[in-house]
């Protein structure tokens, strides 16, 4: 079975780099980071989802990486 990003490479298609990085050994990374990420982002908090959206474009912004 092959990983829908490696099919997506062969055609030529562009694969994210968090998609590599989440589908490599998603046992040990991808599963947990996108757990954790789904809490952070989404879990109960005192800001607003949108906020919270927000706060990361913004620090994706002074890192210079496309949001």
């Amino acid at each position: 079975m092959r990983l829908p990003c490696l099919d997506e490479c062969l055609r030529g298609e562009n694969v994210s780099d968090i998609q590599r990085v989440l589908t490599y050994r998603s046992d040990f990374f991808g599963l947990p980071m996108s757990m954790l990420s789904q809490e952070v982002l989404r879990g109960p908090s005192e800001w607003l989802v949108g906020e919270r959206e927000l706060f990361a474009a913004f620090t994706s912004s002074l890192n210079h990486c496309p949001f």
